[in-house]
Order: structure tokens, then C-alpha cells, then sequence
């Protein structure tokens, strides 16, 4: 895993036999990215929630459509033990990379990666074509975009396992023979307009393990992503299970499309609703009168006057009530809002603790 990290976050040592050029090319081009990253969004971001985090939140994190943006997660929340990322998108095979001997191949397969995490380390949101897009070729889409998102915290992976979930939610890591035993087999999309993917079942779901870079007997910390749908007619009660047994957790997540506004997703919106202590989303997020029903406190910051995609009124309202005396914001978080504004909005969501 070594050599594909090195690789797609530009740490140096490069497989010997890759091009040079490619790899240089796509470096200068992505180096650009990963400092406006660092030195813009993320000083600014983790600044900004860090201060509206409060004390003693849950070690699990839950990013619920968050494809490939373990960028956001490990810059919000830098002391978050296990953090669990949920999306369509599979995990993808990293064992081709020693193949990629041909320029013209490995040159192309650096610029779906570039191409498909641009949008996340420029723009803070994720365009979902690109996101399906990296569901075939020769470099793993999502894993190397989990990967970037170490690289971007200052921390290296020291583990990589891949797995299934399992009917009871338990994760099962796959042995060197189950792997060797789905060659040949190919994953199934997880939705209809999907690209399907190209390569094996055990490549879906993948967990790191990593540590603060240059420290290799460090406390480990786990990153997880599960691919899923979370529609309610297809999220499958397995990985209901995994998630609920974390407990209470800390949640988050951004351009998602407003899925959670929608009763088709009202399951994994429940689980939030009933398992966070803590959440912050842009408008995508649950819509506030989810959350004051339960006791929660939601805060607002930014501004809002429409939303980014067409969804219903009623909550577009709520949302504007919400927002009519919010803070400023000094960072874009997922989707600006709809307006020819194009206004940086998130909001916080604070539930009290379950009594025992």
C-alpha cells in the first residue's frame, strides 16, 4: 500500500518502473491543489468547527454520503479514533498500480484521480460523475482518495484490510485465499446509473490504519469506508447493525444531495437521529425540526436563501428562519446555496446526552 500512497499524494519514492513524467506531471498539477487545500479550506475549517465542538464528543465518527472525503473528516475532527465514511462508491483494487508500465496508461489513470478529487480539495463539495467514474481503471478512485486525505492531515497508513459486513453487522477481513478465490468475479454498481465497477467483491469495503507520519509506533487510529446504498429499500441491515453498535457517535456530512431530506432515506436519518451527539452538514444535512423535536440545539452559520438543488419548500423555509440571524461563515462548506449568491452556509446539531 506503501508505493500507492507514495504515489497519489506525492511523498516521493515512486515505483521504479512507473514513468517519471507521468508521475511528475501529475504531481505539479495536484501539488497545487493539496496546498490551496492545506493553507485555505482546512486551517480555516478546523478552526471554525473546532471551536463549536463540544467537550468529551464520541471517538466514532459517521460520514453518511461522504465518497472520498476523508479530507473534511480528518481535518474537523483530528482526534476522532474511528471514523466511518458511507457512499456508493467501492473502495476500488490497489494491486494494478505495479502494472502500470505504459505512460500513456499510467498517465491517464493519474488524471481520473485528479480529476476526481478536484472538485473536494478546491471547491469543498464532490461531483458525483467523477465519483462514478473512478469505479473502473487502473488506479483504486476512492481508496486513493482516502489516502489523500491522510497524506493532507499529516499521517500515513501503516494497515490496510479489506472486508464485508456481515447479516449480525460484524466485519469480516478477507484471508489472501478469499481474495485469490473472487478473482475473476466482478462487484455489482450500487445504483442503476453507476458505472459498474471493474474489479472483485473484495475490494467494496476497505479499513486503514494509521498514524501521525514518521511515527510508527503511535496509537493507531482506524479509517473505515463502507460502500452502500442508503436508500431505505437497499441499505443493508448489516451495515444498519455495524453502525448502531458504535453507540453514540459524532456525525457529519455535505453535498449529499438532500438525501436526508427525503423519507425514501428516513432509516439512516433515524440513525443519526437516535446515535448523534453531534452533527454539522450545509443544508444537505437533516433538516432542523428533526433535531428540535428530540431536544437537540441546532446553530446556524452563514446564510441561506434557497437551495442548491430543487427540493421542497417547507424545509427551504425552516432553513430560511434558521438562518435569518446566523453568524457569519468564513469558508465554503459542501454546496453553496442555490441563490445567485452562492452563499457558504453549515449549520450544528447538539443533543443532549441519553439519560441511563
Amino acid at each position: 500500500m506503501k508505493p500507492l500512497f507514495n504515489v497519489v499524494t506525492c511523498q516521493g519514492d515512486a515505483l521504479p518502473q512507473l514513468d517519471a513524467k507521468a508521475v511528475a506531471a501529475f504531481c505539479a498539477s495536484q501539488g497545487k491543489r493539496y496546498e490551496h487545500f492545506r493553507g485555505n479550506w482546512a486551517v480555516k475549517a478546523q478552526k471554525f468547527v473546532g471551536d463549536l465542538l463540544p467537550p468529551e464528543l464520541p471517538g466514532e465518527l459517521v460520514y453518511p454520503f461522504g465518497g472520498g472525503d476523508s479530507m473534511a473528516a480528518l481535518a474537523l475532527f483530528p482526534k476522532a479514533k474511528v471514523i466511518t465514511t458511507l457512499s456508493l462508491e467501492l473502495a476500488g483494487d490497489p494491486r494494478r498500480l505495479p502494472g502500470l508500465t505504459d505512460a500513456k496508461v499510467l498517465k491517464a489513470s493519474l488524471s481520473a484521480i485528479a480529476n476526481a478529487s478536484a472538485s473536494t480539495l478546491m471547491s469543498n463539495d464532490s461531483l458525483s460523475k467523477n465519483l462514478s467514474a473512478t469505479q473502473q481503471g487502473e488506479l483504486p478512485g476512492q481508496l486513493s482518495m482516502h489516502l489523500m486525505g491522510l497524506a493532507l492531515a499529516g499521517q500515513e497508513p501503516v494497515s490496510v484490510r479489506f472486508f464485508r459486513v456481515e447479516p449480525d453487522g460484524a466485519l469480516h477481513y478477507f484471508s489472501k485465499e478469499e481474495v485469490t478465490a473472487m478473482e475473476g468475479t466482478t462487484a455489482a454498481n450500487l445504483k442503476s446509473n453507476w458505472k459498474a465497477p471493474d474489479f472483485s467483491p473484495a475490494f467494496a469495503n476497505v479499513e486503514i490504519q494509521f498514524v501521525p507520519k514518521g511515527q510508527p509506533d503511535a496509537p493507531r487510529r482506524t479509517f473505515r469506508h463502507l460502500a452502500a446504498n442508503l436508500a431505505n429499500d437497499s441499505l443493508p441491515p448489516g451495515v444498519l447493525k455495524h453502525l448502531e453498535a458504535k453507540g453514540r457517535v459524532t456525525a457529519m456530512t455535505k453535498a449529499a444531495s438532500y438525501l436526508l431530506w427525503r423519507e425514501a432515506f428516513s432509516t439512516v436519518r433515524d440513525y443519526l437521529l437516535s446515535h448523534a451527539d453531534f452533527m454539522v452538514s450545509d443544508s444537505t444535512g437533516i433538516p432542523p425540526r428533526h433535531w428540535t423535536s428530540r431536544g437537540c440545539t441546532v446553530a446556524a452559520y452563514g446564510t441561506f436563501e434557497k437551495s442548491f438543488l430543487g427540493t421542497w419548500e417547507g424545509y427551504q423555509e425552516e432553513l430560511r428562519k434558521t438562518f435569518a440571524t446566523a453568524k457569519k461563515l468564513p469558508m465554503r462548506f459542501g454546496y453553496p446555496d442555490g441563490s445567485a449568491g452562492k452563499h457558504n452556509h453549515l449549520f450544528t446539531a447538539t443533543c443532549p446526552k441519553p439519560k441511563l
